[in-house]
C-alpha cells in the first residue's frame, strides 16, 4: 500500500458553473473571455485541470458549441492546462446541450452516472444516456471523469468499469454537500471511498460553506486530486467573496503545502492520469 502522501496532489478548477450567478458572487465570469482569462488565472495559480461549462453573455447556461470552442480555443492559446468540459449543463438542458462541449475536442469529458434532485429541482441522466456519452467521447480520445453525487451514483460507475465501459484506472469525482446528494462530512467521505477499487484516480469537491474542511479531510486521505473554483464557494473567508479563481486556486495549494502534499506539475497530472 502507498504512503497516502506519495503522490503530488492535482488540483482542477470549476471556473463558472451553471447554477451560481454575479448576485452569489460578482466575480464569477459569464463571457467566453471572462472564462478563459480566469482559466489561465488559475493554471498560473497552481491548477492544471480547467472544468469548463459555458454561458451568454448575460450570464444564461448555454450549450452552444461554438462557445466551448471558443473557450478551449483562448485557454490552449496561452497554457497547456487540461480542458475538461461538463456534460452536467444545467438541469432544463437536454442531453444532446448538455454534450456539446465535445464538439470543441477537449482532454476530458465529465459524464454522471446517475439522476438526482438537485435542490428543489431534478437532475436527470439516464442510464443510457450516460453509457452514450461515455461511448462517444471514447471513440473521439477524450478521456474520462465519472461525476458522483452519492453512494448510489458511485456504485454504478464501479458496474460500468466492471462492464468495460469506462477504462481501468477510473477517473472519479466524488461531490459533497449539493441538496439532494451526499452530505458533506468524513462519514460521507469513507462511504463515497468504500466500493471504489484500490487504483482508482479520485477527486473531491465540496459545494458551499464546508469547501475547505473537506478539502482538508480529502488530503489528509492520500486523495490523488481535490477540486476548487468559482462553480464549488462563493466565499474565500467568512462573508468575503473570492475574488478569483486563481485566489481559490491559491489557497489551495496553499492548504495541500501545509498538509503535507505537493501539488502535481501539468507534466506530472497528464503521467496521473494517464495523459502523458
Amino acid at each position: 500500500m502507498s504512503a497516502w502522501n506519495e503522490n503530488p496532489v492535482v488540483v482542477t478548477c470549476a471556473i463558472t458553473g451553471a447554477d451560481v450567478f454575479r448576485e452569489n458572487n460578482p466575480n464569477i465570469p459569464y463571457t467566453t473571455k471572462e472564462i478563459a482569462d480566469s482559466a489561465i488565472g488559475a493554471a498560473a495559480a497552481g491548477a492544471t485541470i480547467a472544468h469548463l461549462h459555458v454561458r451568454e453573455d448575460d450570464g444564461t447556461p448555454s450549450g452552444r458549441p461554438e462557445l466551448f470552442v471558443d473557450v478551449i480555443d483562448r485557454i490552449r492559446a496561452e497554457c497547456d492546462i487540461l480542458t475538461m468540459v461538463s456534460t452536467g449543463g444545467s438541469n432544463d438542458m437536454t442531453i444532446e446541450e448538455r454534450t456539446t462541449g465535445l464538439e470543441a475536442k477537449p482532454d476530458i469529458s465529465g459524464v454522471e452516472s446517475g439522476s438526482m434532485n438537485f435542490g428543489d429541482d431534478t437532475f436527470i441522466t439516464p442510464p443510457p444516456a450516460g453509457r452514450g456519452i461515455v461511448e462517444r467521447a471514447r471513440s473521439q480520445g477524450i478521456a474520462l471523469e465519472v461525476e458522483v453525487f452519492d453512494v448510489g451514483h458511485v456504485i454504478s460507475a464501479v458496474r460500468w468499469l466492471e462492464q468495460g465501459i469506462i477504462e481501468e484506472p477510473m477517473t472519479i469525482n466524488l461531490v459533497f454537500g449539493v441538496p439532494g446528494g451526499i452530505d458533506a462530512s468524513p462519514e460521507a467521505l469513507d462511504a463515497m471511498l468504500r466500493p471504489l477499487p484500490p487504483e482508482t484516480f479520485w477527486t473531491v469537491t465540496c459545494i458551499g460553506r464546508h469547501h475547505q474542511r473537506m478539502m482538508a479531510l480529502a488530503l489528509l486521505r492520500g486523495a490523488p486530486g481535490i477540486r476548487t473554483g468559482l462553480e464549488d464557494v462563493a466565499y474565500i473567508s467568512r462573508g468575503v467573496h473570492a475574488p478569483s479563481n486563481a485566489a481559490l486556486v491559491e489557497r489551495a495549494v496553499d492548504l495541500s503545502r501545509t498538509l503535507g502534499r505537493e501539488v502535481a506539475t501539468q507534466e506530472q497530472t497528464r503521467e496521473l492520469l494517464g495523459l502523458a
